[in-house]
This record gives structure tokens, C-alpha cells and sequence, in this order.
């Protein structure tokens, strides 16, 4: 039932994702195979995840034959006095072999130790991969956010420059006070400061793409719609502990930590080994002989092969010591595990509940929004018959801009909840989501690779940099040129209705 749910809830995002967009944008899913193909984290964790791999032939070269060759040369130059015969020269040489056929169960345990091992370490591949892509879809997100906030303060600047201007030119003819005229001077000031912030934010945004994605955004297109989620955390959080990749790593530690007890146990027991040696020595002519007798050979041999058991009795409580110590570690990934769980439960839980209150605020302010432009309309038309004063637009103007803000954001906010539920069930990897611009990488091509290699010498080329270096990314602008979405764009409703009618009516003048 899980895996069925898998393949439905990531279609709609996938085909989303596969959908062609126009040439000149970036897509969402341009932005995440750049960052699978490049990021410097991921590479890293995948080369962490070689050495992991490379554990079991490791253990697993406790339990081959050891050969070894070994030659020594000396030169006597004292000889001792009583010695006629002690050669001044001596060349040996001496090869054995080693083969451990009875080990206590130490090479059993940490070979499966290892492999399972290996597997924990791909489990924290399939995290670092969904952490990285909630990443940079929270940061492209956050670009279009801070774009859309850039444009609308773009925006509101210029209707409270033009309405700066009719205020003074009716302040001119004595249809306004100073206060008035004042009072959009203020806005504009107000205006001015946020828009400028807003401006650091979307260039600190840029950056943010930058250091994932390793190039800067261009015309970012609206992402595909999210699949549907399921209807309530718990199902949610159900998922998540049968699939999250976090999880999974911290079982298999857990899992791993059984065996290491049983190896240091084995530290206990005996162990049998097969060997063969042979010794070759020659003493280069100088060995002597007593007088009158025949002079002796100048080199000796000798060879053995055997068994040879190793019964420990007493090692100063190191066996004991190692038990504890791997019981100890036992124990820490036992508590991990329950960790990781409460983390995962907390982070679904907290993801579907920003996701579901995102939504909610979606429909509020996009409500607001109407009910706002609404509301500035209807106040500048009063303003001009003399009902309203210039502080209520400018008010009604700052509710307008509050309520688009509170969309953008709120529309942020919803997508990248909705991915980190997607993240904590595990269902947002590059196979989830279809980035297949290239081969996926295989975590289980390297340990098929180098699983059985036993050569001593069989060593891989010099590592080269795999991520691209940002240091020549030209620094980032607040510069904003795709035009704001129809829900959002007052600029073709924003007419200086406050400037008054053609042919105003005969006022009082107002005091200064």
C-alpha cells in the first residue's frame, strides 16, 4: 500500500517537473538537476558513501591468506674470538603465509558489520539528496517570493510618487494642507526603506540559489503543482516512518552496532591459522671452518608448514572492555534511533501543518487582495468628492500592498511545506521527481566495483573536483524584469484619483 502511494503522490510533481516551459525561463526542475549534477554536498556525501563501501573489503581481507617476504643483510665487523667458524657476512631471506581458518566469528561479524554498514550509508545519501533538493526549492521559491515583493514595492513607490505629486500641486492651489502633503512626503520615505530592504532580501536570495544550484537564477517559471498530499498527519507521519531515508540510516546503525558486540566477543575465543614459511640463507663465502676439516656449504635453507592455534587465557580485560564499549555504542544508537523517530514525527507533523495553514492563508489573502483594491478605489473615488482624506489612501494603499505581500509569501510558504512533507516521506529524490537528464547516480555501481577487488595495488585515479566552483558567479542585482501576475498588478488600476476632480468645487482655504 505504501509503494502504491508512492507512485501516485509523486506523478503530478514529476509530469510537472518533465513539462516542457518556454526556452528563456528556468524551470524548478532545471534548478534541481543542476544542483543533483553540481552541488558540492552531495558530491561529498556520495564520495563519503565510496569510503563506506570500501569497509567490507576490508573486513573481509581478515579472512585472506597474508604473504609476506622479507630480506635482511648484515655485516659482522666484530667477530667473536672463540668463533672460528662465524661468518663476517650474512645475507637471509625469509617468505611466509598466513591463512586464518578459525577466527572466533570476528571476520563473520564485521564483514556483515560492514554491509550493513553500506546500507545505513546510502539510506544517508537518500537524505542528504531530499534535504538538498527541499533546499533549493525553498530557494528558488524564495526568489520568486522576494521578486514578486521587490515589484510590488517597485509598484507602490510609484503610486506614492504620483500621488505625492497631485497632493502638492492641490496643496498649491489651497485644496490641501501641509499635514497632507507631509503625510505622502512620510509614505514615500516608508516606501522608499522598504523597498530598499526588499531589494536585500531578493539579493541575498540570489546567492542563496547560487550556493545550491552553483549558477544564478534567470527568469524563473511558476513550479508545477505539488501532488496531493495525504488527508491528515498521520497518514503522513505513517509514511514517513516506513520510508524516511533518516530513519532508515539510523535501523541499519543500530542493526550494525548487534554486530559489533559479536566481534568484540570473539576477541575471547580461539583462533586457528594455517601457515608455511621457508628461510633461505647465504653467507656470501665467509663462513669458516676448522682446520683440516672440508670447508662447510655457504648457504642454509630450511621450510615448515602447520597449524597453529591461539588460546588467549588472560589480555588485562581489553576483550571485556571492547564488549562494554560496543554494548555502549549499542545503547547510543538505540537512543539515535528514537531520536531520529521523534525528529521525523515532529518534522512531518510540523510540515503538513504550515502546508495546511499556508492554504488557508492563500484564500484569505487573496480575498483581502480584491477586497483591498476594492477598498483603494472606492477611497481615492471618495477622496475626490472630498469624503476622504489623503491619510486613508495612503493607508488603503499600505493595506493593499500588506495583503499582496501576505500572498506571495503565504504561496512560499505552502509549496515548500508541501515538498518538506513530501521530503519526510521520503518522496522527494531524484527518482521520485524524474531528473533523468543524464544517468542517476548508482551507489550500488561502486560497491559491485570494488567489493571483490583483493589486489593490493588496485587503486583508482587521483580524485578530481566533481562541483562547480561559484567564485566567477558576477554579484547579484535586485533588478526584476517579468511582469507581476494579473491578481497581483495595481499598476493599471493605480490613477491619481486624488489629485480631484477636473473642475473642482469651491473650497474653503485651509490653514497651514
Amino acid at each position: 500500500m505504501t509503494r502504491l502511494y508512492s507512485s501516485a503522490a509523486t506523478a503530478a510533481l514529476l509530469i510537472g517537473l518533465m513539462t516542457a516551459a518556454p526556452v528563456a525561463a528556468e524551470t524548478l526542475r532545471d534548478a534541481l538537476v543542476k544542483a543533483y549534477e553540481t552541488n558540492p554536498t552531495l558530491a561529498a556525501q556520495r564520495a563519503s558513501l565510496r569510503a563506506t563501501d570500501e569497509t567490507v573489503p576490508l573486513a573481509r581481507a581478515n579472512a585472506l591468506p597474508q604473504v609476506q617476504l622479507q630480506s635482511t643483510f648484515s655485516e659482522n665487523v666484530v667477530l667473536p674470538i672463540t668463533a672460528f667458524t662465524a661468518p663476517s657476512r650474512v645475507s637471509q631471506t625469509q617468505a611466509s603465509l598466513t591463512f586464518p581458518i578459525y577466527s572466533g566469528g570476528a571476520v563473520k561479524n564485521g564483514v556483515a558489520a560492514a554491509k550493513v554498514r553500506v546500507e545505513g550509508g546510502r539510506a544517508t545519501l537518500r537524505g542528504t539528496e531530499a534535504d538538498l533538493f527541499t533546499a533549493v526549492v525553498a530557494a528558488y521559491m524564495d526568489v520568486q517570493r522576494d521578486s514578486a515583493v521587490v515589484q510590488l514595492n517597485e509598484q507602490n513607490l510609484r503610486v506614492l510618487d504620483v500621488n505625492l505629486q497631485a497632493s502638492q500641486d492641490r496643496f498649491q492651489v489651497g485644496d490641501l494642507t501641509r499635514t497632507d502633503v507631509a503625510q505622502s512626503e512620510a509614505r514615500l520615505a516608508l516606501a522608499r526603506s522598504q523597498l530598499e530592504t526588499a531589494q536585500s532580501r531578493l539579493i541575498s536570495s540570489r546567492e542563496n540559489y547560487i550556493r545550491l544550484v552553483g549558477s544564478a537564477p534567470g527568469e524563473l517559471e511558476t513550479p508545477p503543482p505539488l501532488p496531493k498530499l495525504p488527508g491528515d498527519p498521520d497518514a503522513a507521519v505513517q509514511i514517513a516512518l516506513a520510508e524516511n531515508p533518516t530513519l532508515l540510516a539510523a535501523r541499519k546503525a543500530l542493526e550494525a552496532s548487534g554486530f559489533d558486540v559479536k566481534s568484540a566477543r570473539a576477541t575471547k575465543r580461539p583462533t586457528v591459522d594455517a601457515f608455511a614459511q621457508g628461510n633461505y640463507t647465504n653467507y656470501l663465502g665467509t663462513l669458516g671452518s676448522f682446520p683440516g676439516n672440508p670447508a662447510p656449504p655457504q648457504f642454509d635453507r630450511t621450510a615448515q608448514f602447520g597449524l597453529r592455534l591461539s588460546l588467549p587465557l588472560y589480555q588485562g580485560g581489553a576483550p571485556a572492555a571492547r564488549v562494554r564499549q560496543a554494548q555502549a555504542r549499542q545503547s547510543q544508537s538505540i537512543e539515535q534511533l528514537t531520536e531520529a523517530e521523534r525528529g521525523i514525527v515532529s518534522q512531518t507533523r510540523s510540515a503538513f501543518a504550515s502546508y495546511r495553514a499556508a492554504l488557508d492563508v492563500i484564500r484569505s489573502a487573496e480575498a483581502a487582495v480584491s477586497a483591498n483594491r476594492l477598498a483603494l478605489e472606492g477611497v481615492r473615488a471618495e477622496n475626490s468628492v472630498g469624503n476622504r482624506t489623503i491619510l486613508e489612501i495612503l493607508n488603503a494603499e499600505q493595506e493593499l500592498l500588506n495583503s499582496q505581500v501576505t500572498l506571495v509569501t503565504a504561496r512560499r510558504d505552502a509549496y515548500v511545506a508541501g515538498f518538506a512533507v513530501l521530503a519526510a516521506m521520503g518522496r522527494a529524490e531524484a527518482k521520485d521527481l524524474g531528473l533523468e537528464s543524464g544517468p542517476l547516480y548508482d551507489p550500488v555501481a561502486n560497491y559491485n566495483r570494488v567489493r571483490h577487488r583483493i589486489l593490493d595495488w588496485d587503486e583508482d585515479p587521483t580524485p578530481t573536483p566533481v562541483a562547480t566552483s561559484t567564485v566567477n558567479t558576477p554579484a547579484q542585482n535586485a533588478t526584476v524584469a517579468r511582469p507581476l501576475e494579473p491578481i497581483l498588478d495595481n499598476s493599471r488600476r493605480a490613477s491619481p484619483v486624488d489629485r480631484g476632480p477636473a473642475n473642482p468645487p469651491p473650497v474653503a482655504p485651509k490653514g497651514q
